[in-house]
């Protein structure tokens, strides 16, 4: 995870700098997911690094929400070859969705979220999405609606243990159920 340090407005791009353990293995140029974003490093001073977001990032994310202090998410891109952990994850944010229920399931949590009725991605049970950049499998699909079930694990090292009812989320939608509804 990453902290976010500051935030600057540039016209109509605003300019993210967060500090994180992973700063010195960046590089300018490299893409790096944000809470499921991908964005680029543009400048590294010592354990901060920063990023940019142009309006059409801005219009389709949870960043505008972004706050300075927020704990961030953050993915290194896979390198061709490596093992694939998870499912296939591009950091091309299709919608946010808000969070609607969280229940503690003594000792892991349930947490239900919901996305716009009229749009066409679509979740399927036990099929994987990707929420804040985190990939997961999806449990209880219904409608325009979806929750995900958190281990322990998950919810220590991620900013699930941060997230409340009402908060907005970045979703990337499974990329095969993605092609298959373009298809239909």
């Amino acid at each position: 995870m990453g902290t976010i340090e500051r935030i600057e407005r540039d016209e109509g791009n605003v300019h993210y700098t967060l500090s994180s353990d992973i700063t010195n293995e960046l590089k300018i140029d490299q893409s790096l997911a944000h809470n499921g974003v991908c964005l680029t490093v543009v400048a590294i001073d010592n354990n901060q690094y920063t990023v940019t977001a142009i309006q059409e990032t801005l219009d389709k994310t949870a960043l505008q929400k972004w706050s300075v202090g927020d704990k961030i998410n953050l993915e290194r891109a896979m390198r061709l070859g490596d093992r694939l952990d998870g499912h296939l994850v591009q950091g091309h944010v299709d919608e946010v969705a808000t969070c609607t229920h969280i229940e503690d399931q003594n000792g892991s949590w349930l947490f239900r979220f919901k996305y716009n009725e009229h749009s066409k991605n679509i979740t399927i049970e036990k099929g994987s999405i990707c929420v804040n950049g985190t990939s997961l499998t999806v449990v209880g699909s219904e409608g325009h609606a979806f929750g995900v079930a958190i281990i322990p694990y998950t919810y220590k090292h991620t900013v699930f243990n941060q997230l409340q009812v009402g908060h907005l989320v970045n979703i990337e939608f499974d990329m095969v159920g993605k092609y298959i509804a373009k298809m239909r």
